[in-house]
């Protein structure tokens, strides 16, 4: 199997400060391979390191079976990125960008008027070509810079949080583009994000990425396999630290308390379970106010791998800003 970036032992530390802690992973020719944790985990550091921006502390990391360190320029010609944060020129035209990014790379002449045409009809953006891009939607704004980080056919791109900030219908779009890309030109995709569908949706293969850590990896199905069972939900009017300790039925393999006032049962069957469960803390004299079940989701697996769900991380005070810009940009 050939592998298009391999990763061993990856740190990076900020002075006291350890933002990626001893990653290692490979991600095979044509795959879409997902990164998939909270703000703060460490998935846009690995991103700037495997593009050249970021070198590491420690370990060692290839792309395109180039060193990302000892032969960053060879690295920059194979791939393709998206950031995280906005880079459009606003007070040019769609189409000024894709030229001035093209010139970059070395394009020019038909060759380039060629690349630019193709890149906006693929997103769909032709038509706003000699529009200011300040006029686009977020979402325009967005497929134009997939076209961009297309524009010179790289091998790898990077998508680092593609879809943050935009609404339902427009991230679906984008998921199509991403399909598309890997179908039409055999694209590797290295994408990080921190909604589940998205992962479960595009991804042949995800890691989970918490603290620096990568904590499971596998497909979507082998990671919900994990659990190999249903989860409960039991919202309780006052939460007794010690209530699941307190709670030991056949049947039930796990109980965590996952936030506020709830816990989280992993059990066999929840149909046979839930009445169990109620008839114990009634006999406990534990108020239920709600109780809800469902078959493992990804979410669960990072509930059962950490403790908490992915939503309740608190972002940075930048990556706070960053959503809250293409919020604005919508």
């Amino acid at each position: 199997m050939e592998y298009d970036i391999t990763v061993e032992n990856l740190v990076k530390r900020y002075g006291s400060i350890e933002a990626v802690r001893g990653i290692s992973f490979t991600v095979s020719r044509g795959e879409i391979f997902g990164f998939l944790g909270p703000n703060g985990a460490g998935k846009t550091t690995t991103i700037h390191i495997l593009t050249t921006l970021l070198k590491p502390t420690a370990g060692k990391a290839t792309v395109a079976g180039y060193d990302v360190v000892k032969e960053p320029d060879k690295v920059r010609r194979c791939i393709g990125v998206v950031f995280q944060d906005p880079s459009l020129d606003l007070n040019l035209t769609g189409y000024e960008n894709l030229f001035i990014h093209g010139r970059l790379y070395g394009l020019n002449g038909q060759r380039l008027r060629e690349k630019i045409e193709e890149a906006l009809k693929f997103v769909e953006l032709w038509e706003f070509r000699d529009k200011e891009v300040k006029s686009y939607s977020g979402g325009m704004r967005r497929r134009l810079e997939i076209a961009r980080a297309m524009l010179h056919t790289p091998k790898i791109l990077f998508l680092d949080e593609p879809t943050i900030g935009l609404d339902p219908q427009t991230r679906a779009h984008i998921w199509d583009y991403i399909r598309e890309l890997r179908r039409s030109y055999g694209t590797t995709i290295f994408l990080t994000t921190h909604y589940m569908d998205e992962a479960e949706i595009l991804c042949d293969r995800i890691a989970i990425i918490d603290h620096g850590k990568i904590i499971a990896m596998g497909t979507a199905e082998e990671l919900k396999s994990m659990l190999s069972s249903d989860i409960v939900y039991v919202k309780l009017e006052h939460l007794n630290g010690e209530v699941c300790s307190k709670i030991s039925l056949e049947g039930i393999k796990n109980c965590r308390v996952v936030e506020g006032n709830t816990i989280a049962l992993q059990v066999r069957k929840a149909s046979e379970a839930i009445p169990a469960i109620l008839q114990l803390l009634d006999r406990l004299e534990i108020r239920v106010l709600e109780v809800s079940y469902r078959r493992p989701s990804l979410n669960d697996v990072f509930i059962h791998l950490t403790g908490r769900e992915i939503r309740d991380s608190e972002a940075s005070p930048a990556e706070t800003m960053r959503m809250r810009h293409r919020a604005r940009v919508r």
